[in-house]
Formats: structure tokens, C-alpha cells, sequence
């Protein structure tokens, strides 16, 4: 069995044709993948943002319940280490810096052989004692390292992500004709910073910016003007379009080789982002709203099966990993708590995903069947509240300094004999730098997507028939996914 999964970070839903025929947005690679492979239409997110999200992935099971952004853990089952114990080869090729800084240990690792290409966001690559040259005026942050960094590719195919695509295309030539693989392609891009070459600016041409730069928006209420706002949705555009021509050349590669009919292909994201819409910048401090909850999945299953098609079954990325491995004749941990895809061909009948849960870790709670979809907010104190790790580390930073004494150690959860650290929190750690902290999901909310996708109408507290359903699923979930028994006090579910 061949897998490629093709993950691009902070892929939009919204601005791809295949599920937005009004937007401005180009990717007609995209589209095209689309019109032969399979598109969902209910995929949403699980934990948030990037390293929680790509441990749903490895794992096949939520992150956010138990711990904020970390490493893969030493009793974590994943999809690599399984897949390699039946002799399926596995390779990742990436620009994604975090899986190389503290609070990203562990996964590269979970490969037969890994590929890294360097210089994303504030990689600390380039390496010189000296400022680099700055812009004189921005809106957003300017990165020092990142501005060594971008020095390195003055053309293109030499960007990060181009490169990686670049990469993943000659494995497959290196590997033409091989069975038993399983390829992850994991392109930084469309991230920010929205850094792309001017002909691709081009293609939005009215595109204007009162400043020489803006590329990384702050994380926080729009701060810049209207003219500010439309540009960097156009950079952010841009770069999407750049991304999508080389995702475009990987899928040509795949048929070239004559490897892309009984391939499975995945191509997803982890998470949305906000350029301006609902008066926010950016993601992490803000309720999961469909902008960056609702996510793009598009599948290409061997031998096109469901090809053309659409689902409307709910999925997230905590099902791959059960998907890879009933597709290659595996069987699935009992650790994993995701569904595999494969149901949707052989038995939709009986395909049994019809929620999803998802989150920040120590933040709002939240739960969609589809139709409703409902962001339980803590209470007022937000705790009890605890993160539970064998490897205390986060973004950049260690969990815990300063509660040293309050940090306990024990077995806490029931998949593991590991001793944890058990770790109060009394601040979500993805937050720690941002103004506002907990203030804009003080609110519960609850939307009929059915009827306002856009979210505009709070019904909770309003449509109480309709949140006692959602409170009772919500429930439902958080026992279905072992999260640890102090997260239904911390919502006000028990006393």
C-alpha cells in the first residue's frame, strides 16, 4: 500500500474554489485534484494550532484534552512506528521549523528518514551577528532572523516549501515503482510569514500598502487600515497560489511515475486563520469560529474510489492514522480514537463519526454534529485545570516554572503505566503572549450552521432545547475521548 498525505499549514477553506466558487483566490491545481478525488465537506479541526494538531495526526487521537503544544510522548502509539513494525517504509519531507524547537521533540524522530528544509519563520538558520537589512516602515511584525533567512532564496524554487515539494518529488522518482510506503509532505505555506515572489503579487494587481512590509499580522483585533487589511489577504492569496502550482507538480510526478492510481492521497491542514475577518488577526486567542475550525479535505482513495464525490460525513485528522492502516490491511490500536475513511467505501451505512470534538488546551471546550456546532467556555476561574506530560516542554519554554511545588507526579491516564508530571496551569500556555488572554471566549457560544454559518446568532442561553442536545453530546464526547474527569468541572458540566 502507498500513502501520501500532503499537509499545508493554515490552508484556508474559504478561499479554494472546490469549496468557495466565489473566491479570488487561484488554485487551479487544487480544483483539479478535487474534481477527481474526493472532497468532505464536514472536516473539522481537532486540537489547536500546529504541534497539537500534527499529534491528532501521529496519534489518532486528540491532544488538547490532556496537554497544550508538546513532543510526542514516549507511550504515544503512533502511525509511523506502526506502519514501520509491518514493514512499510516511511519518510517526511518538511519545512515546518517547530518540529525543531523546544515543545516539538519527538516526531521527524517516528520516521524511517526525514528531510528538513530550513529557514521558515524564525528558524534560526542563518546565522550572522549583524542586523540585516529592515524595512523602514510595517504594519505587523518584522522577524530579525527572518529577514537573514529570506536572503537565502532569491528565486523560487528555492523558497522553504517549494523546496519540499521539490523534495518529495524526487523520493518518489528515487522510489518509482514501490510498494509500501508512506510519504508525508508537510509544507509550512501557506503560513505566515506571507512571503512571495512579486509575479505572484502580480496576479492580484490591486493590491496596495502604504508601508514597505507586512507579512506577519499581530495576533489581535485588526490594528491596520481597510487598504492594509485587503493586502495582506492578497498576500496571503498569493502565496496560497504559489503553494497550490507546487502541489500541482507533485501530483504530476505521481502520475508520471505511474504511482498515482493505487495511491492513497490526503491532502489537508491543520487549522484556519483569520485576515481580518470578525475584526481579528491571526488564531490562538479567539473562540475556533468556522474560519478556523471548518477545514478543507480532499482525498484521492486507490483506484478512484468515490472519485467526483462529495461527503458530508464528519471527519477530523485524528482519522488518517485509522485510515492508513485498515487501508494497508493493519490493524488499529485501541489507543486510537479516530475513524477510518474506509468505512465511506465498503459500509457508509455504518460509517460511525457523527460528531466532532475540539479545542485549544485550556480554553473553550467544543463540539459540531454538523448542524449545530457549540464552544463551551470554562468557568469564571478556569479550573480545575492541569496538563499532563512525560516531557514538560512546550513552545519555546518549559511547562511549569514558577509552580515547581505544585507540580505532582503520577499515573493519571488509564492508556499508560508512564509516570506523568502533572502540571496546574494557571494561563493556556498558546496564550501567554497575548494581550487579551482568555477575555474573547469568557462567552459560550452555540450557531445553527444550517441556518447561519457565518455565526452572526448566539443561541445559547436562547435556544435551550437546542443546547441541552449540544451539552449532552458535548458530554458524551469528553467520555468517549478519556479526557481527564476534572475537564467536565473546569466547563461547569458537574460540581
Amino acid at each position: 500500500m502507498r500513502t501520501v498525505v500532503i499537509l499545508m499549514d493554515t490552508l484556508r477553506r474559504q478561499m479554494l474554489s472546490c469549496y468557495n466558487p466565489e473566491t479570488f483566490v487561484k488554485t487551479p491545481n487544487i480544483l483539479s485534484f478535487s474534481k477527481e478525488a474526493t472532497t468532505f465537506d464536514q472536516h473539522w479541526i481537532g486540537s489547536a494550532p500546529c504541534m497539537p494538531a500534527r499529534r491528532d495526526i501521529l496519534c489518532g487521537r486528540l491532544n488538547f484534552l490532556e496537554r497544550s503544544w508538546g513532543p510526542i510522548e514516549p507511550f504515544d502509539v503512533t502511525l509511523p512506528s506502526v506502519l514501520k513494525e509491518h514493514d512499510i517504509f516511511t519518510h517526511i519531507t518538511t519545512d515546518h521549523c517547530h518540529y525543531f524547537r523546544l515543545g516539538g521533540e519527538g516526531y521527524v524522530q517516528q520516521f524511517n528518514t526525514w528531510d528538513y528544509h530550513r529557514g521558515q519563520e524564525g528558524d534560526p538558520w542563518v546565522s550572522r551577528i549583524d542586523d540585516p537589512t529592515m524595512p523602514k516602515s510595517s504594519y505587523g511584525k518584522v522577524r530579525r532572523q527572518y529577514q537573514w533567512n529570506r536572503t537565502k532564496w532569491p528565486k523560487e524554487e528555492e523558497y522553504p516549501s517549494p523546496r519540499t515539494f521539490a523534495s518529495a518529488c524526487d523520493w518518489l522518482k528515487d522510489n518509482q515503482g514501490k510498494d509500501d510506503f508512506f510519504l508525508m509532505v508537510e509544507a509550512f505555506d501557506p503560513h505566515e510569514p506571507f512571503d512571495v515572489p512579486e509575479e505572484y503579487m502580480k496576479l492580484y494587481e490591486d493590491a496596495k500598502l502604504d508601508r514597505e512590509y507586512f507579512e506577519i499580522p499581530d495576533y489581535d483585533r485588526v490594528n491596520v487600515p481597510d487598504d492594509a487589511v485587503d493586502y495582506i489577504q492578497k498576500r496571503y492569496a498569493a502565496l496560497l497560489t504559489m503553494t497550490d502550482k507546487w502541489f500541482g507538480k507533485l501530483i504530476d510526478q505521481l502520475k508520471e511515475l505511474d504511482m498515482y492510481e493505487d495511491t492513497l492521497v490526503i491532502m489537508t491542514t491543520d487549522h484556519g486563520y483569520f485576515l481580518g475577518e470578525r475584526d481579528y488577526f491571526g488564531k490562538n486567542y479567539m473562540h475556533l469560529y468556522n474560519e478556523l475550525a471548518h477545514l478543507p479535505l480532499i482525498v484521492k482513495f486507490p483506484k478512484n474510489e468515490l472519485g467526483g464525490q462529495r461527503i458530508s460525513k464528519i471527519t477530523q485528522n485524528i482519522d488518517i492514522m485509522p485510515t492508513v492502516l485498515e487501508a494497508s490491511g493493519i490493524a488499529i490500536p485501541d489507543s486510537v480514537k479516530g475513524s477510518s475513511w474506509m468505512k465511506l467505501i465498503h459500509d457508509p451505512e455504518h460509517y460511525e463519526k457523527n460528531y466532532a470534538l475540539f479545542g485549544y488546551h485550556a480554553m473553550a471546550v467544543n463540539v459540531t454534529d454538523g448542524h449545530y456546532v457549540y464552544l463551551r467556555s470554562p468557568n469564571s476561574e478556569n479550573k480545575p485545570c492541569y496538563e499532563y506530560t512525560c516531557i514538560p516542554t512546550t513552545i519555546r519554554k518549559y511547562l511549569g516554572k514558577g509552580l515547581e511545588p505544585q507540580i505532582e507526579t503520577g499515573r493519571y491516564l488509564k492508556r499508560t503505566e508512564y509516570p506523568l508530571y502533572r502540571v496546574p496551569v494557571n494561563a493556556p500556555s498558546i496564550i501567554d503572549n497575548v494581550s487579551c488572554g482568555m477575555s474573547e471566549v469568557k462567552a459560550t457560544k452555540l450557531f445553527n450552521l444550517d441556518n447561519d454559518y457565518a455565526e452572526k446568532i448566539n443561541l445559547a442561553g436562547v435556544d435551550h432545547q437546542a443546547e441541552e442536545y449540544c451539552i449532552k453530546l458535548l458530554d458524551k464526547a469528553l467520555d468517549e475521548h478519556e479526557a481527564p474527569a476534572e475537564q467536565k468541572q473546569r466547563l461547569g458540566l458537574k460540581d
